[in-house]
C-alpha cells in the first residue's frame, strides 16, 4: 500500500475512535438497524438535550459546517447533523465539541434508516444543503416523494424543509414536486447572494458553496411545509442538465465555468 493510502487509512480510522468517544455522536450499525434495532435516542432526544426547543436535522451534513454555524447562530434550536462519512461528520463533531456546544449532535447513518433514529414528530425542520441532484436517479433523490414520505414519519405536520443548492436540475425539480403535491412554499430564491445578501440562514457558505460561487452558479433555495399525504405524485416533467455535472469530479474541478 502507497505510504498516503496507509496514512489516510490510519487517521480514517482515528477518526471513527475518537467518534465512538464523543457523547453527542450516535451510531448504530446498518445491520442492526435492519434486525430491528432502534437508536436508544428515538424519542428521547428532548431529554438528552435537556430542552424543548425544536429540532432541527441536517441530512447529508458532510463536514458538519451548516450544523455548528446554525448552532452557533441560533441557540434556542436543537441540531442534528446526519451523514453516513464518518471521517467527513467527525470534523464538525470535533468543533461541536471543543466550542463546548450543548445544542448539537451528530448520527452517522444512511438517511434512509432516519425512523430508528427519530419518532413521530419529534423533528421541526430538515435542512438538505447541496445535496446530489442524482438526475438519472430519481429514487435517490433527496426532494422525492419517497424521502418526503419518509421525513413525514418523524416531522410534526407543518414542520419545513429546507434545500439549498447549487443545482438548477435540483432546484426546478424540487418546484414541481411541492407543486404537484401541493406543498405549501415559505421562500423561494434563484439566487441568493444577490436577493438575501443579509439573510442570517442563507448566508452560511460551507466550502463547497464557496467553490461553485467562485466559479459563477447562482445558489438556489426552497423552503416548503412537510405534511403527510396518503398519496404522493412524482411531477411528469421534463427538466434540462446541468451541464457542469456531466463531467468527471476531477473535470468539474478544472472546468471554467464562468467562460
Amino acid at each position: 500500500m502507497p505510504l498516503c493510502n496507509y496514512n489516510m487509512g490510519k487517521n480514517k480510522l482515528q477518526k471513527f475512535r475518537e467518534l465512538e468517544q464523543l457523547e453527542h455522536v450516535f451510531q448504530v450499525p446498518s445491520e442492526q438497524l435492519r434486525a430491528g434495532q432502534q437508536c436508544e435516542m428515538k424519542g428521547r432526544w428532548r431529554e438528552f438535550f435537556g430542552n424543548d426547543n425544536p429540532i432541527v436535522l441536517e441530512l447529508g451534513c458532510g463536514k458538519g459546517e451548516y450544523t455548528v454555524e446554525l448552532g452557533k447562530r441560533f441557540p434556542d434550536k436543537n441540531y442534528i447533523g446526519i451523514d453516513i462519512k464518518g471521517a467527513r461528520l467527525w470534523t464538525g463533531a470535533k468543533e461541536s465539541f471543543n466550542c463546548g456546544m450543548k445544542n448539537v449532535a451528530f448520527v452517522r447513518t444512511n438517511i434512509e434508516m432516519l425512523p430508528y433514529f427519530f419518532d413521530k414528530d419529534e423533528v421541526s425542520e430538515i435542512w438538505l444543503t447541496f445535496p446530489d441532484p442524482q438526475m438519472k436517479k430519481k429514487t435517490k433523490r433527496l426532494t422525492s416523494t419517497g424521502f418526503l414520505n419518509c421525513y413525514t414519519g418523524i416531522v410534526k405536520p407543518g414542520g419545513l424543509l429546507h434545500l439549498k443548492s447549487d443545482s438548477n436540475f435540483m432546484y426546478t425539480y424540487t418546484k414541481a414536486v411541492v407543486a404537484e403535491n401541493q406543498l405549501k412554499v415559505v421562500d423561494l430564491c434563484d439566487d441568493i447572494y444577490a436577493q438575501r445578501l443579509d439573510d442570517a440562514i442563507l448566508s452560511i457558505k460551507t466550502y463547497y458553496e464557496q467553490q461553485w460561487l467562485a466559479r459563477g452558479i447562482t445558489i438556489k433555495y426552497i423552503c416548503f411545509e412537510l405534511d403527510p399525504k396518503d398519496e404522493w405524485k412524482e411531477p411528469e416533467v421534463e427538466i434540462e442538465l446541468d451541464p457542469y455535472r456531466s463531467y468527471g469530479r476531477n473535470k468539474r474541478s478544472e472546468l471554467n465555468l464562468t467562460d
